[in-house]
């Protein structure tokens, strides 16, 4: 027997009958190109949470002479393995390789046998060294794992801007909504903070404060996030000013319910879109942020793995095309994906399309 097909009808009944955020939910897997940028980015991001098991110097895993050892997880000294040091191992020494494939001993490397401090001291080109078998897309200009530095980085860079993104929105949300609920001289007195606080010279602060300490991860992400919040703020205070006075909240005030208790539990879930919305904005200017400082050396500190890094290396050495390149792609890609999936949720969260 054929099973019949649903009517138009029941259709939309069955669409209608779905809460707004699975709606939404399903308008955005109907966007292909954001559903599968988002599902990329989430599996190279996953990826690079275990870099440590994809890019390192020291193997997972090695039986010698009877015993496992697991070298990522605990330093060894050399004569463990045969050596005549108790320094801690070098693991791309030829001696200690031959050492832990000899005979029936056996070793398992990460797929590419490199940290992103490593440096090979066995090429046999000069720094920057082209792309090999040994270096998959060659070498710095001190002699360290391209790749491996573009897997960190890229870790690096997405933390960040997730860190970046929580703490704008965070505070942008906060402020935002007690300008838009309350009004008034509440609104006009964070307003002016606003324009003054806006109109700081952000770059010198940097510059300044980059003289003054030590740079670090964590100053530079106080230092973004004391201006990252403002555009934010603007969205939600638009959203409360235009909310605040329809009937759903004026029966919640007639029914005694307190300003953060109407601002929580109506006013928020109903003004998130625009917020939802701009997150992967924000979080590729944060990325873009990071990589600019680093470029200029006004960010992290220089053994850090970092796409700006990359690129500022890639221009003092124009000849090690590798360097520009492959930098390059990485983070135009991610700023790409970022950017497709935040245009699929600004399309998915528009209630207008069905």
């Amino acid at each position: 027997m054929s099973t019949a097909q649903p009517t138009a009808a029941q259709a939309l009944a069955t669409v209608r009958s779905l809460s707004p955020g699975r709606r939404a939910w399903l308008r955005f897997k109907a966007d292909r190109r954001g559903f599968v940028s988002l599902l990329l980015l989430a599996v190279l991001f996953a990826l690079s949470l275990g870099a440590e098991f994809l890019s390192n110097d020291k193997p997972l895993i090695a039986r010698y002479e009877g015993q496992f050892y697991f070298p990522l997880f605990k330093t060894y000294p050399e004569n463990t393995f045969g050596g005549d040091f108790i320094t801690p191992t070098d693991y791309l020494d030829p001696f200690i390789a031959n050492k832990l494939s000899a005979g029936s001993n056996w070793v398992i490397y990460p797929p590419n046998r490199y940290r992103f401090d490593t440096l090979n001291y066995f090429a046999p080109s000069p720094n920057p060294a082209a792309p090999s078998r040994e270096n998959l897309l060659g070498t710095d200009d001190r002699g360290r794992d391209v790749l491996a530095r573009l897997i960190y980085g890229f870790r690096l860079s997405v933390l960040f801007g997730l860190a970046l993104t929580a703490i704008g929105m965070l505070v942008g949300i906060l402020t935002g909504a007690i300008q838009g609920y309350f009004g008034g001289r509440v609104d006009l007195g964070f307003q002016r903070f606003i324009e003054i606080w806006g109109s700081m010279p952000e770059l010198y602060l940097l510059l300044i404060f980059a003289s003054l300490f030590e740079p670090s991860m964590l100053l530079l992400l106080i230092l973004l996030s004391l201006f990252g919040w403002m555009g934010l703020s603007d969205y939600v205070r638009a959203e409360f000013l235009r909310n605040r006075n329809l009937e759903y909240v004026m029966a919640s005030r007639a029914l005694g319910l307190t300003g953060p208790q109407i601002m929580w539990r109506h006013l928020l879930p109903n003004s998130l879109t625009p917020v939802i919305a701009f997150l992967p904005f924000r979080m590729s200017g944060a990325i873009l942020a990071l990589t600019s400082l680093d470029f200029l050396g006004l960010g992290v500190p220089p053994s850090t793995p970092s796409l700006g890094e990359l690129l500022a290396q890639g221009k003092n050495n124009l000849d090690a095309w590798w360097i520009s390149l492959t930098t390059f792609s990485v983070l135009v890609g991610t700023l790409m994906l970022l950017i497709f999936i935040g245009e699929g949720l600004r399309a998915a969260l528009d209630t207008r399309k069905g």
